[in-house]
């Protein structure tokens, strides 16, 4: 007689005892089932976990190569702005020099010292064009002195020279970047006066500047700003006069310490304010130069 079930014979380890299971065959091809069932998952469930692992690699090692290209995209950004600022800086001094010395360029054919042209737009045009004008014996002088008190040429609070103009570590980002002006130490309420006769632009909060005042010096393109004050007493629109207090220094905005940032602009463009502060200027116990 054909049997339908397994037997299964189990012994105690101890005692010898003999016990008999019996197991339908049916029973048997289910777990069989089962088992093959439960192989194809295993093997799914690992070739899908593995592939999954794959894809995350790829996507971390894609998302380090885009934050480094993003990195090295804002590297390149900022260097393009210092060079354009620095490029935009010499173009004007280039300019105000050679409105300075009533020197022109004639596109048409001229030659580099004719007058009543237009001056060179090109920086270095410009540049190539001073070097090679011959100046008048009699213009010697200084460049700047026909803008009597409309030109910058005190300074502009009672202070140390802390940061200078040009390229410097940022004391924020921690990596270079292009100052454009210059930082004078300040205590807190310090008087900062107008280096120059001018009408303000802008009185109030200007973003990282903080509280701010820009001065307007008329029709020699220059420019003051303030930045940083703690007290402003200027408003858009008054007249100022060389020497008059126009706020007090603070550390507003962005500001590690009380100081007064300190710009001149020739057409909006940050040029290197030292030329514009008086040459003789009292010194300190450190040897750093003291504002008057």
């Amino acid at each position: 007689m054909k049997r339908n079930y397994f037997v299964m014979v189990l012994a105690h380890p101890v005692y010898g005892r003999i016990k008999r299971l019996h197991i339908p065959h049916y029973a048997a091809h289910l777990g069989v089932c089962f088992a093959i069932l439960a192989g194809i998952l295993t093997v799914g469930f690992a070739s899908s976990y593995t592939r999954m692992l794959g894809k995350v690699s790829e996507f971390n090692k894609l998302r380090a190569e885009n934050a480094a290209l993003a990195k090295r995209l804002e590297v390149l950004q900022e260097r393009a702005a210092e060079s354009d600022v620095q490029l935009a800086s010499l173009g004007s001094l280039a300019s105000e020099v050679s409105i300075a010395f009533g020197i022109r360029r004639n596109f048409t054919g001229g030659s580099a010292g004719d007058i009543g042209f237009s001056v060179a737009r090109n920086p270095a045009s410009q540049y190539d064009m001073l070097q090679a004008v011959r100046l008048p014996a009699d213009e010697g002088g200084s460049m700047l002195s026909f803008l009597s008190n409309t030109t910058p040429s005190i300074w502009p609070v009672k202070g140390r020279l802390s940061s200078s103009f040009g390229r410097r570590i940022d004391p924020f980002l921690g990596r270079g970047a292009f100052h454009t002006g210059i930082d004078l130490s300040a205590g807190r309420g310090t008087p900062v006066v107008a280096t120059a006769d001018g009408t303000v632009r802008e009185a109030g909060w200007t973003g990282g500047y903080g509280k701010a005042v820009e001065i307007n010096h008329g029709e020699n393109g220059l420019s003051t700003l303030y930045a940083h004050l703690t007290d402003i007493y200027a408003t858009p629109g008054q007249v100022v006069r060389r020497g008059e207090v126009i706020g007090r220094a603070g550390s507003t905005g962005r500001s590690t310490s009380s100081h007064l940032h300190y710009e001149v602009r020739y057409h909006n463009t940050p040029i290197n304010p030292y030329k514009y502060l008086q040459q003789a200027q009292p010194r300190g116990d450190d040897g750093l130069v003291l504002a008057d």
